[in-house]
Formats: structure tokens, C-alpha cells, sequence
């Protein structure tokens, strides 16, 4: 494949970028305002972290169908359809009327929201080509992490003056700004070769992304390693605002570390190029738990700084796992890899966020360390074991 022009690799970053913005910001919305919603409702942590692990688990369903259906009506169509759906139902968030009707507006944006991150990895690779999909994961990522970071401020911010529900209107009016960016700047994809799929075409694809093991490692990654981020960031407003005392705006600050992982993100395809896939990834996943570690003292510097090091490790782990995916995805399979890592990934948000929720809301903080950290030496374990079945095969005889 020729290197694009450059504008048009300008014009893909920003459409991604702004997507990525716009989705990540509507996803993660609500986590800062748990404790808020745990209070109106008189939830437990475990079910009030269902705002966040509700849409996730639906994403999780929903991405691997709707990055099949990418093969045949093409990528672009199903970006520009994730992100309007996405911001009509946030807009429509606010408005809920009680706890399982916000729950069921979450679950249908989750849905909503799987189109962009279930193709965007493929989207890149057929926009710039394999050479450069690490770089382009990378700023892809990049622009995830500052919607999640944005998405969080906002409501953290806004949480005390408007209530949670206008909270989360800030945050729809943010993400609608960067769905119309990304709507107007987003570049026509390559022409589906599965114009005339059939359905055993697609399963076959499916069949192939599950019988690599390179590929089954990292969806092992993105499961574990997301499932303890996020289990330490549902839990971070309870403890922030309760052990530590904090205000909810004051708390909603730890929500800043993700500007470090929009640094290690997009410095991924440096990190590969110096240190190779497996050592960068057993680097990332070794960082988090240095992290976790951290935050193990009740003090509020060691806290934040934790927070700090958890992220910079894991966006650099994720950038470095999902690259790896997208690369060695064969050309006929490369939606249904990129939807099977995204729905390991999101299942892991789902799943891991509400256990590491019971764990901590039942036990307390202590126990969620030694869960998190436990899920990432498996994760680490499956990387080396990929490490060193690789180097067997390529020894002579």
C-alpha cells in the first residue's frame, strides 16, 4: 500500500482524534458522579458502578457483530453512524427519569458507541497502511485518553453547580461538538472487498482471529489489564471523597493523570521500535502494578501519584497490544481481530469494573489491590509465555 498524502493522514488523525474525544468523553461520563448516584438512589459501589459497566458490557456485545457488518457496507458508514447515535442518546441521558431507565439509555449507548472503536484499528490500517499503524493506534489512543479525561473533568466539574444530570449534559454538548468534526473530516474508506459477504465469509474471519495465539494474548492483555484499570477508577470517587475527604471537583482531579497516558500512547511505535512488542507490553503491565502499588498508603500524594504511573502504563500497554492485534491480523480477518480485541477490552471493563467494585464496596481498598494486581501478572504471564514460544521457533535446529 503507497504512503497517503499528508493531508489526507491530517485529515484521518482528526476525524479518529475527534471520534475518539466524543466517544470516550460519553462512555465514561458517569464515573466520577457514582458516589452521587449511590447516594440519590442508596446504592452499594458494586450497583452503582453499573452506569459505567452496563454500557461497557453492551459495547462489548454489540462490537464484534458491528465490526463484521464493517466488512460489508465499509468502516466509514459505521463511524459516522456511532458517533450521531452516540450523542443523541447522551443528550437524551439527562432526562431519565429513574436508576433502570438511565441503566437502559446506557446500555443503548453502549451499543451505539461500539462502532468506533470496533473498526477504527482497521480503518487506520487501510487509511495509512501497516507500516505506520503503530504510530496511528498510538494518536488514535491518544484522542481516546483526552475524551476520557475530558469527559470526567467535565462532570466532575459541573457535578456540584448542575447535579449529576447536568453534568452529563455538559458533557453530551462537548461530545456533539467533536461527532460534527469528525462527521465533516473523516475521509471515504476503502471500497469493502466483502461487498458480496456472505455470512460464512465472516464467520471464517471469525474463526482465523481466534486461532492465532499472538492474537488470543492479546485480547487476554486488553481483558485484564482494562478490567483492573478500571476497577481502580470506579472505586477512586469513593475512596477520594470518602476515606480521603475530598470535594467531588477536587476528586474528579486524579482524572488529570490521564494526560500522562495521552504521552505514553502516542510515544507507542517508539516503544516498539526500541524495545520490541512483547518487552514494551511486559513493561506497560509491569508499570500499572507498580501504580496500584502505590496507592496502598492513605495518603493523598502516594494516591495521585499512583493514579499517575497506573495510567501511563496502561495506555502505553493498551496502544502496544492493540497495534500488535490490528499488524498480525490477516487481511481477510482484520475486522473481526479488531472487533474480538475490542470486545475482550470493553469485557474486561464491564466485568472487571463491577468485581473490582464488589471487591472493594465488601473488603475495601486493600483487597481491589491485590485483585488488580493479581490480573496483571496473568496478563504478564500469557505475554512472556507468547515471548518465549516465539523464540523456540525461531532457533535453528
Amino acid at each position: 500500500m503507497l504512503a497517503p498524502a499528508r493531508p489526507v493522514t491530517r485529515r484521518v488523525k482528526l476525524a479518529v482524534a475527534a471520534a475518539g474525544i466524543s466517544s470516550f468523553a460519553l462512555l465514561y461520563a458517569p464515573q466520577p458522579v457514582l458516589p452521587q448516584l449511590a447516594a440519590q438512589y442508596q446504592l452499594d459501589p458494586g450497583s452503582a458502578s453499573l452506569a459505567v459497566s452496563v454500557a461497557t458490557g453492551a459495547l462489548a456485545i454489540a462490537v464484534l457483530p458491528i465490526a463484521a457488518l464493517s466488512e460489508i457496507v465499509g468502516r466509514r458508514p459505521i463511524i459516522v453512524a456511532s458517533v450521531t447515535l452516540s450523542v443523541v442518546l447522551g443528550l437524551l441521558m439527562p432526562f431519565a427519569p429513574s436508576y433502570p431507565v438511565l441503566l437502559a439509555l446506557r446500555a443503548l449507548q453502549g451499543i451505539a458507541i461500539a462502532g468506533f472503536p470496533g473498526v477504527a484499528s482497521a480503518y487506520l490500517v487501510e487509511q495509512l497502511g501497516k507500516t505506520g499503524v503503530a504510530a496511528a493506534v498510538g494518536a488514535m489512543i491518544a484522542g481516546n485518553t483526552v475524551g476520557g479525561m475530558v469527559g470526567r473533568l467535565s462532570t466532575g466539574f459541573s457535578a456540584e453547580a448542575l447535579g449529576w444530570h447536568g453534568a452529563l449534559a455538559v458533557v453530551a454538548g462537548v461530545a456533539l461538538v467533536c461527532s460534527a468534526i469528525t462527521v465533516l473530516s473523516l475521509p471515504a474508506g476503502v471500497r469493502p472487498s466483502g461487498s458480496g459477504l456472505r455470512l460464512r465469509d465472516v464467520l471464517t474471519g471469525v474463526g482465523t482471529a481466534l486461532r492465532r495465539p499472538v492474537l488470543l494474548v492479546q485480547y487476554g492483555v486488553a481483558l485484564l489489564a482494562m478490567g483492573a484499570f478500571v476497577a481502580m477508577y470506579n472505586a477512586a470517587g469513593f475512596r477520594l471523597t470518602g476515606e480521603l475527604g475530598l470535594s467531588p471537583a477536587v476528586a474528579s482531579l486524579v482524572f488529570l493523570a490521564y494526560a500522562v497516558g495521552s504521552v505514553s500512547s502516542s510515544n507507542a511505535g517508539r516503544m516498539v521500535a526500541r524495545f520490541g512488542r512483547p518487552r514494551a507490553v511486559l513493561g506497560g503491565l509491569a508499570v500499572m502494578a507498580a501504580g496500584i502499588l502505590l496507592t496502598l498508603p492513605d495518603s493523598l500524594p502516594l494516591v495521585v501519584l499512583g493514579f499517575v504511573v497506573l495510567t501511563g502504563g496502561f495506555f502505553a500497554a493498551h496502544a502496544v497490544a492493540n497495534g500488535w492485534a490490528a499488524a498480525e491480523a490477516p487481511e481477510g480477518a482484520r475486522g473481526q481481530a479488531s472487533g474480538m480485541y475490542t470486545l475482550a477490552y470493553y469485557l474486561g471493563s464491564s466485568v472487571g469494573g463491577t468485581v473490582g467494585s464488589v471487591v472493594f464496596g465488601r473488603f475495601g481498598w486493600s483487597w481491589l489491590v491485590g485483585a488488580a494486581v493479581v490480573w496483571l501478572a496473568l496478563a504478564g504471564a500469557a505475554v512472556a509465555g507468547l515471548r518465549a514460544r516465539t523464540a523456540r521457533r525461531v532457533v535453528p535446529a
